[in-house]
């Protein structure tokens, strides 16, 4: 069942959205060569906490971090070790807190010192094809008619769309209906309607789109091997059109007293 937000419900989650990008936001200047992934996680894990907010992701489902951070190949779910950043890396955070009682969850790809002309158009293309999404996330419109917009941009791009892994709706549960495929035809699927919030989340890879899961039961790797990038926003559908929660500026919305759910 998709639960529609209030605005109320929307104004808690761009409180808990704001965190989430501030703490990746504020990550980005410590993803360079040398750093170890787990000083990315305790600092995330840290900064969370300082914040009122609880790491979403540790323990979810037994994953054993705070932030899931995945370095070239790597698609999603990368667990963060001693492993070091090396020049050239293509590494990809994605973090969520839960804050009042609401998930927030966002996801960037980021470069380590100076990358490769690919992975540089590789990274464009994860938020290119997000901001298409995102254009297609109109009211009276269908799921898939994001999926198609996803899709349609990395394909064109010349790159592939991950299959195995959806984006998904989002709110007391850090995963709720629907979910959102990054590829498909448009006109399927639920429709859009306001208050309705989700966590759009391209996943691309420079090459085929067939993954492998690692020993570690958790790291989702290209099964050619090649790179692969990650771009998500926490997004609420609302009046004014599709509306980004996850940025560190977002404007903190009234919070009416009492109000009733759209559905």
């Amino acid at each position: 069942m998709i639960v529609y937000k209030t605005e109320a419900e929307i104004a808690a989650m761009t409180a808990a959205s704001r965190i989430v990008a501030m703490i990746l936001d504020e990550l980005r200047g410590f993803v360079v060569p040398g750093v170890r992934t787990a000083d990315l996680d305790a600092r995330a894990e840290r900064r969370a906490r300082e914040l009122g907010a609880k790491p979403a992701f540790k323990g979810y489902r037994g994953y054993p971090a705070s932030v899931c951070i995945s370095i070239n190949e790597e698609i999603i779910h990368g667990i963060p070790s001693d492993r070091v950043l090396r020049e050239g890396d293509l590494v990809s955070l994605d973090f969520g807190v839960l804050y009042d009682g609401f998930y927030g969850d966002a996801a960037r790809s980021y470069p380590v010192g100076r990358i490769s002309p690919l992975a540089e158009r590789l990274i464009a293309a994860a938020e290119g094809s997000f901001r298409k999404g995102l254009e297609a996330m109109v009211e009276g419109g269908r799921v898939s008619d994001i999926s198609h917009a996803v899709q349609r941009h990395v394909e064109a791009e010349g790159f592939s769309v991950i299959r195995s892994f959806v984006g998904h709706g989002i709110g007391h549960a850090l995963h709720e209906e629907p979910q959102v495929p990054n590829f498909g035809v448009p006109g399927r699927g639920p429709r859009l309607r306001r208050g309705l919030v989700l966590a759009i989340e391209p996943m691309i890879a420079a090459g085929d789109w067939d993954i492998e899961i690692q020993d570690d039961g958790w790291t989702a790797v290209t099964k050619d091997r090649s790179l692969a990038a990650h771009y998500e926003e926490t997004v609420a559908l609302t009046e004014e059109g599709p509306v980004i929660l996850s940025r560190a500026d977002a404007p903190a919305p009234a919070r009416p007293g009492k109000e009733q759910a759209h559905a």
